[in-house]
């Protein structure tokens, strides 16, 4: 009868070992799994609220005024076809910007601002007089708000003048 109460307990004891052995294994693997859904979820966070934030870059866009100084001024240079030409540039740059993936390099970001004023110099050179000073303060400035935008730093950019500055020929 001890024999078979101790037989009885030795399995039992192996029972809960297993048990505790195979429900730790399955614990860690739900605690691994856990720990990848929150990574997953605060990384989409932060792609919404970066999204959110390039769009938001919008409303700085100067074009309206410049179109109403086409027609209140005379000024033939900021038409229509114009200013939707420079203000798809930077649709394009904030498009792209909301393309990349949460953990893309700042060097990734940079060459797609890189791409943005390459794009603006060109147009600037087929329409004369395009940018103006005013326009140019009015352009550094919103790649200035789309770099903060999309998690850089104006400051660290053409000696603290900003990223339009790398390139611009305007």
């Amino acid at each position: 009868m001890k024999r078979i109460v101790l037989v009885l307990l030795v399995v039992k004891g192996i029972f809960f070992l297993w048990y505790f052995l195979f429900k730790n294994k399955n614990s860690k693997k739900e605690n691994i799994r856990a720990k990848e859904n929150e990574i997953a979820y605060e990384q989409l966070t932060n792609k919404i609220v970066n999204i959110s934030k390039l769009e938001a870059c919008k409303v700085q866009y100067p074009f309206a005024n410049w179109r109403r100084k086409n027609t209140e001024y005379g000024m033939s240079q900021y038409t229509q076809e114009n200013c939707e030409s420079i203000e798809l540039i930077f649709d394009e740059l904030i498009a792209d910007l909301k393309t990349l993936a949460a953990d893309a390099t700042a060097e990734d970001k940079v060459l797609l601002f890189k791409y943005a004023v390459m794009n603006t110099n060109t147009l600037n050179y087929r329409i004369d007089d395009l940018i103006e000073t005013g326009e140019r303060e009015d352009l550094c400035e919103l790649f200035d708000h789309i770099t903060i935008a999309a998690g850089l730093e104006p400051e660290e950019f053409a000696d603290g003048e900003g990223i339009a500055d790398e390139w611009r020929e305007w």
